[in-house]
């Protein structure tokens, strides 16, 4: 029996999609997968090297011609979506004018996050990335000015003394009108067509077993989560898994072509203008 690889996170959102195929509940006839769970930035470090067959990425790790060369973007799995966005988190309240010139960490350089900040403060200097859980604590003991979180850290942010300076993707959506990207699901372009189509139907079939019997999921959920209350992961399954995670549709497609225009102007040439 063939098997492939697959990456996905241990956040609520990802093992809620993932969950019936990973406990055996889905089986998909005459395949099997190996999964490997790992932070988003390390998934999308691992896809710059090829290494997963089929994996999550942020969207702005996807968008990347390393990895858009080596990965075809799967219909279905996506985490996009209204009022979803990461925020810009700090100790007190400041200018936003003066954002880029303080000291701001980042989940990593292939995050959806990282380019939103970039965009937002005009390219400026990014002064460190760390593993998402760790950027609230670090940005709470004074080691850094601001830092971007994402995932359940949205919902958690006060309990650490923070506020938001910034939702990243409501600017996002007041520029464009759009929801916003974050995460994908692709496969290797060395599958087959037939194959991606049933890697996407059996993402499908996890997808629906999980929304008709949360309660058979929710154990393999509750293992994996960095944040434990269930009230958290309940909340952050309703917000990153909507009709857009089912398939991606007209709109998703649209908002996907305009994050990678903004992409391009980051990786346009000094001098050229970025203004967004």
């Amino acid at each position: 029996m063939p098997t492939l690889t697959l990456g996905y996170s241990p956040c609520p959102n990802d093992t809620y999609i993932f969950g019936a195929l990973a406990l055996g509940i889905v089986r998909v006839p005459g395949l099997a997968f190996d999964i490997r769970l790992a932070d988003v930035q390390t998934l999308n470090e691992w896809a710059l090297e090829g290494r997963l067959e089929v994996t999550k990425l942020s969207f702005a790790a996807w968008l990347t011609p390393e990895v858009s060369a080596q990965y075809a973007l799967l219909e279905v799995g996506a985490a996009l979506g209204r009022n979803c966005g990461p925020l810009v988190v700090a100790r007190e309240p400041m200018e936003l004018g003066t954002l880029r010139n303080k000291q701001v960490v980042t989940p990593g350089r292939l995050t959806t996050a990282h380019m939103l900040l970039r965009l937002f403060t005009g390219d400026a200097p990014i002064a460190a990335e760390l593993p998402f859980e760790r950027i609230m604590p670090a940005v709470a003991g004074g080691l850094y000015d601001a830092g971007v979180i994402i995932h359940e850290s949205r919902f958690v942010y006060p309990d650490f003394g923070l506020v938001c300076l910034v939702d990243l993707g409501e600017w996002w959506e007041h520029q464009t009108g759009l929801p916003l990207p974050l995460g994908c699901i692709a496969a290797r372009q060395t599958l087959d067509d037939t194959t991606q189509g049933v890697v996407t139907q059996a993402i499908r079939e996890s997808l629906a077993y999980a929304d008709a019997h949360p309660e058979v999921i929710w154990p393999y959920i509750a293992a994996h989560a960095q944040e434990m209350s269930a009230e958290v992961q309940a909340q952050h399954i309703a917000l990153y898994v909507n009709d857009f995670t089912r398939n991606l549709g007209p709109e998703g497609r649209q908002a996907i072509e305009t994050l990678h225009q903004y992409a391009r102007r980051l990786a346009s040439p000094p001098g050229a203008s970025q203004a967004v």
